[in-house]
């Protein structure tokens, strides 16, 4: 693309309406109005004629995908912050360049994350079922009885930005922060956020109360929490994830929670999405939210601005400020 022309933009999915209106001012965009997720043909025939190509977490950008991707296809401006759905390495060795929107995200995610962590305990969820199902019959001692969060052990998965988020929400509400991540985070941090490491993943499980999963999607943390680390946890153990749904072997959370083996669980995202495992679907004491942690108005706007941002910075020939890149890689000088 000559840098006086207007990219061509395909963007899979229905986007806010003031990115969409942006993006037509700006470039040759195609729109997604119906917001059904492409298929794979549909993606093929959509990476083979345009410049730009603008996915979601929905489309899986792999290999065939990438493969099938015309000559003008330069740039995967991603909408999101998680590239574990696009064949990173594929795109880097065809010379497209790859972006996400990071950073914006991360308090929306912990605010929800925090309010699964208050509401599984407190069986929230479980209580409004009951009042709309007109069981509600006026107030009892012994109704519905949850678990103090205060003083519990809240030992979380992945200490990131989002994980220090919620570490940080988390000691307003009393908990006792634990974390397990693939080293410790910088000691100002850990000092500030009260947080203690554990290398061990299994120990610290079998040690708190709460977990919340806050790791990427990688091949090293595929069913990271399955039936043997689930069996570590006490029968009074929450888990929280807002992160990928993969993290967790479900089946086996499913056999956990329906034999009393783990107090709870509230999930945001599914290992086989939009299916949920059908053993979760009956159980009282699951909360289970429509992929929703990062879903505000201010998230998804700035979402689009940086989206927008990369398109600009690529088409200008400036380097593009949020590019993804694989594994050991380094920045080309088209970049």
């Amino acid at each position: 693309m000559k840098k006086s022309e207007n990219p061509h933009v395909v963007v899979t999915r229905k986007l806010p309406d003031e990115i969409e209106a942006r993006l037509s001012d700006l470039f040759q965009s195609d729109l997604n109005t119906n917001d059904i997720a492409m298929t794979a043909e549909q993606l093929k025939a959509a990476v083979a004629k345009c410049d730009v190509l603008v996915p979601t977490v929905t489309d899986n950008i792999n290999t065939d995908i990438i493969e099938a991707a015309g000559p003008n296809l330069r740039l995967i401006a991603n909408f999101g912050a998680g590239t574990d759905h696009i064949d990173v390495a594929a795109a880097h060795a065809r010379g497209i360049i790859v972006t996400n929107t990071p950073g914006v995200l991360t308090e929306d995610t912990a605010d929800f994350t925090m309010a699964l962590i208050l509401a599984v305990p407190r069986r929230m969820v479980e209580g409004d079922r009951l009042t709309r199902a007109g069981g509600f019959k006026g107030w009892t001692p012994t109704s519905l009885r949850g678990h103090r969060v205060r003083g519990k052990k809240l030992g979380i998965v992945g200490m990131g930005r989002i994980g220090q988020a919620v570490a940080r929400r988390a000691s307003a509400f009393g908990l006792e922060v634990h974390y397990h991540n693939r080293r410790p985070v910088p000691s100002p941090i850990e000092e500030a956020l009260k947080a203690t490491y554990w290398h061990d993943l299994d120990k610290m499980l079998g040690a708190i109360d709460i977990v919340s999963i806050n790791c990427p999607s990688t091949p090293d943390t595929h069913h990271l929490i399955n039936a043997e680390r689930l069996s570590k946890m006490s029968p009074s153990t929450y888990v929280v994830n807002t992160s990928r749904g993969d993290v967790i072997d479900e089946a086996a959370l499913a056999e956990a929670l329906a034999e009393g083996r783990i107090g709870g669980a509230a999930l945001d995202v599914y290992e086989n999405a939009p299916k949920v495992h059908p053993g979760l679907l009956g159980l009282p004491n699951v909360i289970l939210a429509p992929h929703i942690a990062s879903s505000t108005h201010e998230s998804r706007q700035e979402m689009g601005e940086k989206v927008l941002i990369n398109i600009r910075a690529w088409m200008d020939h400036h380097k593009v400020p949020d590019r993804v890149l694989p594994p050991g890689s380094t920045f080309s000088k088209a970049s």
